[in-house]
């Protein structure tokens, strides 16, 4: 080790350890406004920001523009055989705060198709890329790539006025919404289909052409993905990516710039990769056990020895939602009409069963239940979409839809630079001291 690392590591030791005593004792003291836990503990639930497309209610779920996933479910459009809503549809109401009617998603699937030609240098720019590198990575750099095309770069040199910004941010959303499907397949089919890449077919909805490009023409798998990129689309801005986009957009970064940030904020291990780490831990139980076909006792004994080992159970727990996620419902009724006698998503159900009650024995859990993660890989695996690091792409491409749309209301609105104050321990220290006094 050498001897800037070990004094760093004499340092941040001791530093832990005052800090974990100081929260210990002070935590729950009000430091202007906010509890001294809260500045340390990653600002969870302080509300200092607006986020217009959607919330999130604890025993609700999310709420886009106030409706809950199963009145989206009734209430967006199905169309042309779809049995599941467009997210055409949603991104529609995040914008207006209205439903759709069948005829303008329709002309919203043919706008984004309009639109979607990708640049002959982000193909060269992916094609360049070593299959080794990450396919989250290879996406995030593609979008950056086209950022070369910013309506709001141009104009913005050129001296637009602040009432315009909003008219350029929606022409970038637009046009980048309507590519990322097809940059993320060729992804897709370049690392995992030896780049037999498979053309747009432009009679196709956003959703089915996407999972069309990735070489999935089943009926039902085009339902999948359109209830898969409709349910993970936005998720209130608290959460890391739209919270980075929101940042990143609040600097008047661009639509391209914005989400890229975003994206890799997705791509961390506690945010976006959840579902990989789900179907991870079902393999591995899958193998420890000897089984793919394990009984609610064993898999309650593995649940407890994940436990005792001090690794947490993947899909479940949600720092805001206090019920089971109603996009698990979701995905669990979506799964009871196609698949239900598939084992991995049977491994889902009878994890789904035993997991809660013995998290809530634990009582230290305030939320023992599943979340939109602990089934959409069980899933995908259904359909044959077993590459686990490219789960975080499809999410990405979904998420697209929520934090652009806000990035268009950010740039509506006029919203300033986000740039909260920040405080040292010491600052901290100084204060409860005077408290005291």
């Amino acid at each position: 080790m050498d001897r800037l690392k070990e004094l760093f590591k004499i340092k941040f030791t001791a530093a832990a350890e005052e800090i974990k005593a100081l929260v210990k004792e002070h935590g729950t003291k009000i430091i202007d406004t906010v509890q001294i836990e809260q500045v340390y503990g990653g600002m969870r639930g302080i509300k200092s920001m607006i986020w217009e497309t959607s919330s999130l209610d604890s025993l609700e779920g999310i709420r886009f523009r106030g409706y809950s996933i199963p009145e989206l479910r009734d209430k967006l459009p199905c169309i042309d055989g779809a049995t599941e809503p467009l997210p055409e549809g949603l991104f529609w109401l995040m914008m207006t705060g209205e439903f759709p009617t069948d005829d303008e998603v329709r002309w919203l699937s043919r706008e984004w198709m309009r639109r979607s030609v990708v640049p002959d240098h982000v193909i060269a720019t992916i094609d360049s890329m070593d299959d080794s590198i990450h396919p989250m990575t290879q996406f995030s750099i593609a979008i950056m790539a086209m950022q070369c095309e910013s309506l709001f770069v141009q104009k913005y040199s050129e001296g637009m006025p602040k009432s315009q910004y909003w008219d350029v941010t929606y022409e970038d959303s637009m046009n980048l919404i309507s590519k990322v499907p097809i940059v993320a397949a060729y992804i897709y089919r370049k690392a995992f289909c030896n780049k037999d890449i498979i053309r747009p077919n432009r009679d196709l909805d956003w959703s089915a052409n996407f999972a069309y490009m990735m070489g999935y023409d089943s009926t039902e798998f085009k339902d999948l993905m359109r209830l898969y990129l409709t349910i993970h689309s936005d998720h209130e801005g608290g959460n890391a990516s739209a919270h980075t986009v929101h940042l990143v957009g609040s600097t008047l970064s661009d639509a391209y710039l914005s989400l890229s940030a975003g994206m890799n904020a997705l791509a961390g291990p506690l945010h976006g990769l959840a579902n990989q780490e789900v179907m991870d831990w079902i393999y591995d139980m899958i193998r420890d056990l000897g089984t793919n076909n394990p009984s609610k006792s064993q898999i309650a004994d593995y649940v407890r020895t994940t436990l005792s080992q001090g690794i947490v159970v993947p899909g479940y727990g949600h720092a805001v939602l206090r019920v089971a996620d109603p996009r698990f419902i979701a995905q669990m009724e979506f799964a009871k009409k196609h698949c239900a006698d598939d084992p991995m998503v049977k491994i889902v159900w009878n994890v789904f069963e035993v997991v809660p009650d013995i998290l809530g024995s634990l009582g230290k859990v305030k939320n023992p239940w599943p979340n939109v993660d602990a089934h959409s890989g069980a899933l995908l695996e259904h359909f044959g979409f077993t590459q686990h690091n490219f789960y975080t792409v499809l999410f990405g491409v979904s998420r697209s839809l929520g934090v652009l749309a806000h990035l268009c209301w950010d740039r509506a609105l006029n919203l300033p630079l986000e740039r909260p104050k920040s405080l040292t321990t010491e600052e901290i220290k100084k204060f409860i001291q005077n408290s005291s006094n």
